[in-house]
């Protein structure tokens, strides 16, 4: 029995004159989150349209568990489930009623479905509402009755299209902690979002995409090493010796070095060896050369790359926005 719960060999979907699937090859193992990161139009929700069976591929193969997706098409529908990038609960019913509806519809008997959908809206912190109609619930508790909806069934393999647009910081939070515990029960979750934190927190490892190409994968902290050693920010107790501290910065560590907003601070840039003795190691070098030179630093932080770092330098541009064509209008 193989431990992946996804794979893919040269994946492609073609919309007209638009590869939005090109070449795609993903290996992702069971019981973990898969993070897929990149712009709106990258090719991310085809991909997962194509994986759970929604879309056809034109190329290459992929696999659910072993699984081919376009043969075994039923076989791999039985096995996932797919939370799209909008609630999809009926807003006339109420949180109970939409959650009995689609048990009843997955073969639970009424008293079954009734049990299950009881214990997601208190699972979900919904129970208070589960008499209100949908219409009336905020935008954290529509995507929360959402994904209930989704693991009525519990899926081996979850697909969430970016669960958190458009949510506010509390919302996503608890999103964050829903996904968690779906993980912890032994479903795999593959990850689709454009935010860059939101990776960070919740992936074990990640595959940026971008115009329907994987263009690198790894763990956070694989793809933050990329891009070098991090960097270091120093505050200087008097203004005026900024300059000098920025040009002897510039020497010592023969890298880029930034003014800062804030007028007694500067930012450079750490490069060479990926680890962080050899960052903390320049960091310490830097500080003994300023008091050497009577610049006197009130306080430093050595900070690692972010994933918005790792994107700009593996695309030329940000993670969010993007001039592409919409998937959706693709799709």
């Amino acid at each position: 029995m193989s431990d992946l719960a996804i794979e893919t060999s040269g994946l492609v979907k073609v919309f007209g004159k638009t590869r939005a699937v090109d070449g795609v090859d993903l290996a992702i193992p069971a019981g973990s989150v898969y993070g897929f990161l990149g712009p709106n139009g990258a090719g991310k929700t085809t991909a997962v349209k194509v994986l759970a069976t929604l879309l056809r591929p034109d190329g290459g193969e992929a696999s659910v568990f072993g699984h081919d997706v376009v043969r075994e098409a039923d076989a791999v529908r039985a096995r996932v489930s797919l939370t799209g990038q909008y609630a999809s609960v009926d807003e006339d019913l109420t949180g109970t009623e939409n959650l009995m509806l689609i048990g009843r519809l997955l073969g639970h008997r009424k008293p079954a479905a009734r049990e299950r959908s009881g214990q997601l809206l208190d699972a979900f912190g919904l129970t208070d509402a589960a008499d209100k109609q949908v219409k009336h619930y905020s935008g954290g508790m529509r995507r929360r009755i959402d994904i209930a909806a989704s693991i009525l069934k519990t899926p081996d393999v979850l697909f969430l299209d970016e669960p958190t647009t458009g949510l506010d910081p509390r919302s996503r939070n608890q999103v964050w902690d829903i996904v968690r515990i779906i993980v912890a029960q032994g479903t795999t979750v593959l990850l689709t979002t454009q935010y860059l934190d939101e990776a960070d927190h919740l992936a074990s490892r990640i595959a940026v995409i971008d115009h329907g190409k994987v263009i690198a994968e790894g763990t956070p902290g694989e793809l933050k090493a990329s891009v070098g050693a991090g960097s270091i920010q120093v505050r200087l107790r008097d203004a005026g010796q900024r300059p000098a501290a920025h040009q002897l910065l510039t020497t010592v560590l023969g890298s880029a070095v930034q003014f800062d907003p804030d007028p007694v601070a500067l930012t450079a840039q750490l490069s060479g060896e990926d680890s962080d003795r050899f960052a903390a190691e320049q960091a310490s070098r830097a500080l003994a050369e300023l008091a050497a030179a009577g610049i006197t630093v009130d306080n430093f932080a050595l900070g690692q790359p972010t994933l918005d770092e790792v994107f700009l330098a593996l695309t030329d541009h940000p993670a969010t926005g993007s001039d592409a064509e919409s998937e959706e209008v693709a799709a």
